[in-house]
């Protein structure tokens, strides 16, 4: 935790927020930081907004987007792990968003059409 003193009073803050230099001067008007252009959040939207309603669709939703990160993988060298590339599924900004759609698939093909969906799994 970060404290910080201004005008005899203490100011709490977590340590991962970065600290601004504020400087006071006359007639300056401060302003917190803008929110940035999200240039992916239409398809953000659309991707969160995808129902379902397609046996065929959601067949081919669920064997496309993997279960688990494909580029994790454990390096071994004579029977002996030598290395670990971690999953690097977090890095894509749409992420979350095929996840869910994967997962909207596959409750589609349990609860709609009454598959078993273990070997998708």
């Amino acid at each position: 935790m970060t404290k910080l003193k201004t005008n005899n009073q203490k100011i709490i803050m977590p340590a991962f927020i970065k600290l601004m230099d504020v400087t006071h001067q006359a007639g300056s008007q401060h302003q917190l930081t803008q929110p940035k252009l999200d240039l992916l959040q239409p398809l953000r939207k659309w991707l969160d907004e995808l129902e379902v309603q397609n046996r065929k669709l959601a067949y081919f939703l669920a064997k496309l987007i993997p279960a688990q990160c494909p580029f994790e993988r454990d390096l071994m060298l004579f029977g002996r792990k030598i290395a670990h590339i971690p999953p690097m599924c977090k890095l894509n900004p749409l992420y979350d968003q095929l996840v869910g759609l994967r997962f909207r698939a596959l409750c589609y093909l349990v609860d709609q059409c009454g598959e078993d969906i273990q070997s998708y799994c």
